[in-house]
């Protein structure tokens, strides 16, 4: 009912319909009251909570930043700047913390207190009077049926009429009390509904009040300086950060165009050139590990050079661990059976091997070169990718035709000053690579124009050297032990000298001088060139053994044919060997060829090895053509003793014959003549027959 605002306590007694109305718009208004300051109730009990978790968080927050000092963050390092900022941030955060802390014990005490009084005291004793009300207005229907059933009652005594006024006048008191205190606390709550809900807003907002006058009074001048100063610092940093953010931006743009091709798991060379100057590298490689005789596995690592080793790392290891000295190794490309893009190291004395995969043609060359460029040391020099930039291009550029031998030679190998005059090449003498004729001559002097590479070796034994071989390996059985049968002379000359080299053929070309060491050098720089040009890593590694007669290697190279053998001047580990075969002729010369190899030892000690095998070969040959021409005198010795034994024997049947003959000349019967014709006829054949064996030993002789 619009503009009554309390209940009429006199009319509590009659308790009249309009009265009972009048309640239950008061009742309605008391649960509407309950429900919205519950509610309200709720949200400054959050807002209680938070200032206790602010206020708790800023304490935190406080001691982390004095901790901070203490910290040690792998990338951080020691910034004295940042830790002495952080200190004086934690002291701002510290009186902010206890200035949160006044505030929660205000928003206690001001805005919680009160609004918690109104709900837990006042509207609870509104619903308990409610329910005390229910019972009084059942009560009140109990006293109406026992007053009408008094009244109908004519005979009773008068005690029991005393008690039942009684009751009736008690109960009705009691209800009249409970009525008008009822009507009481809901007039009384709708002033009480205004105080609870103005009192904890007052209390909120002067709480706050105090709050940021205390703060005020603590962040001073000082501290707005500070903050200025920070806050200018925070900008520089956040520009710095959109400037590198770019930067970063602008290069994943640039690798994701430039890498495209990388994405392919073959990408195409010629789109993606090479970089054979690289000293370093490192990426993930395949490597075969033997687990049987015939059987392997291949175990995925990350490999990485450092300095001269060759390093490897697999997931989750802290560090990586040595696979071997790349220091004057060897590497080149292999054929496996179930993988491509391999490619085989072995180390300087030949003891280790290792054979890894790469996962492009791209990374396999790009290990080669890099493996190759550590194993000259190119890494040690002040700057080794320009270095190694510089020896490509010198290979590069010595396919150039030049118009002086010299001139070719200047990027190739050092003057010729220091070098050894004696050579240990040829059994018929050393010539000298400081002859005067040398800057005369000229390219197609040494190498003809146009002359193929070859970079399979090919046996270049003759006939007459192959037959003997053949002879002696059909005449001997092989024992598979090593063990010998029966001692043959061949084996005692062979051991004088027996030594086992690791080469790998690089390549060969016919040439056409064969009286100086520099037509070797002029071999070792177009094959190198053409490698370098062509890319061509590939070199079949075989076992040279050096005996007196041959050249063992995977062809048979006659030691008679080989007229020069020298080693690079520079890279003692290439040397080489001119080969004139015995057979062919070009042009009224004979056929010589250059062979080219690498080794694992020093080249010089493998031409030592040569010239030492010639020499010996030398004198067992002097002594074989004494010991034959000794044995030649003795087989003719023999036959003229021969001769001289059928001579006197000749005399002695002539002598018989004269006495036959003698004998025959007396009186015979015609039987005996017929006889005497025979003899005389079978003296005669004998004495022809005896003179033409005269006539032949004498002309053998």
């Amino acid at each position: 009912m619009p503009g009554i605002d309390k209940l009429p306590i006199e009319e509590a007694l009659e308790d009249s319909p309009q009265t009972r109305s009048l309640l239950g718009v008061f009742e309605e208004d008391t649960a509407a009251i309950s429900s919205y300051y519950h509610q309200l109730f709720q949200a400054m009990q959050r807002i209680y909570d938070a200032q206790n978790e602010l206020s708790a968080a800023t304490h935190l927050t406080s001691k982390l930043l004095k901790e901070y000092e203490k910290q040690r963050f792998p990338l951080g390092g020691d910034d004295e700047v940042m830790s002495s900022t952080l200190q004086q941030f934690a002291k701002v955060i510290d009186e902010l913390s206890s200035c949160h802390a006044v505030l929660s014990t205000q928003l206690a005490d001001a805005m919680m207190f009160p609004i918690t009084q109104f709900k837990e005291k006042d509207l609870k004793e509104i619903l308990t009077l409610k329910e005390v009300f229910q019972i009084s207005s059942d009560g009140e229907n109990q006293l109406s049926t026992k007053m009408r059933n008094f009244h109908l009652m004519l005979f009773v005594s008068l005690l029991v009429k005393g008690e039942v006024m009684e009751d009736v006048y008690t109960s009705r008191k009691k209800q009249h009390q409970t009525v008008m205190h009822y009507f009481l606390a809901l007039n009384t709550l709708q002033y009480k509904k205004k105080i609870a809900l103005l009192e904890p807003l007052l209390g909120y907002m002067q709480a706050q009040i105090s709050f940021f006058k205390l703060g005020s009074e603590n962040l001073t001048q000082q501290w707005e300086d500070f903050l200025t100063n920070i806050g200018t610092s925070v900008q520089n940093v956040r520009r710095e950060m959109d400037s590198e953010v770019d930067a970063m931006q602008q290069t994943i743009q640039d690798l994701e165009q430039a890498s495209d091709m990388l994405y392919m798991p073959d990408p195409d060379p010629s789109k993606i050139p090479i970089n054979r100057n690289l000293t370093r590298k490192a990426g993930y490689l395949n490597m075969r590990n033997k687990t049987g005789l015939v059987s392997s596995t291949w175990d995925r690592q990350y490999f990485f050079t450092q300095g001269g080793n060759l390093m490897s790392q697999a997931r989750g290891d802290v560090a990586g661990g040595l696979v071997m000295d790349i220091d004057n190794c060897s590497v080149m490309a292999v054929d496996c059976e179930d993988r491509r893009f391999c490619f085989q190291i072995s180390s300087f004395d030949g003891k280790k091997v290792a054979i890894l995969q790469a996962d492009s043609r791209k990374d396999c060359e790009e290990w080669i070169a890099t493996i190759n460029n550590i194993s000259k040391r190119i890494y040690l020099s002040d700057n080794p990718e320009e270095t190694a930039a510089r020896a490509n291009q010198s290979a590069l550029e010595a396919v150039t035709p030049s118009p002086s031998f010299q001139q070719r030679h200047e990027s190739f190998r050092p003057s010729t000053q220091g070098r050894p005059r004696a050579a240990r090449t040829s059994s018929q003498g050393s010539v000298g690579s400081d002859s005067p004729a040398l800057s005369s001559l000229s390219l197609d002097s040494l190498v003809a124009p146009d002359t193929p590479i070859q970079f399979d070796i090919i046996s270049p034994v003759c006939e007459e050297h192959a037959t003997p071989a053949k002879n002696a390996s059909q005449g001997r059985r092989t024992n598979p032990f090593g063990e010998s049968g029966e001692p043959q002379s061949g084996d005692s000359e062979d051991s004088i000298l027996h030594q086992l080299f690791i080469v790998r053929f690089l390549g060969s070309m016919e040439v056409k001088a064969t009286e100086s060491t520099d037509v070797i050098y002029e071999t070792m720089r177009q094959i190198l060139a053409a490698r370098a040009i062509h890319n061509i890593f590939r070199m079949t590694e075989s076992h040279l053994l050096i005996k007196i007669w041959l050249l063992l290697l995977l062809p048979i190279f006659p030691l008679s044919g080989v007229v020069l053998c020298a080693s690079h001047q520079e890279n003692k580990r290439l040397f080489g060997f001119v080969l004139q075969t015995v057979g062919g002729r070009v042009d009224g010369r004979p056929v010589a060829t250059c062979y080219i190899f690498e080794s694992n030892n020093d080249g010089e000690k493998i031409c030592d090895s040569v010239g030492l095998a010639k020499q010996i070969a030398l004198h067992s040959e002097m002594d074989r053509k004494a010991t034959q021409k000794q044995r030649e005198l003795d087989k003719a010795k023999e036959k003229q003793q021969e001769e001289l034994t059928k001579q006197k024997q000749i005399e002695k049947d002539l002598e018989e014959q004269s006495r036959l003959i003698a004998a025959s000349s007396r009186p015979n019967p015609p039987a005996a003549d017929g006889q005497f014709l025979v003899l005389s006829n079978s003296q005669s054949e004998d004495n022809d027959a005896g003179e033409e064996s005269r006539k032949k030993e004498e002309s053998e002789a």
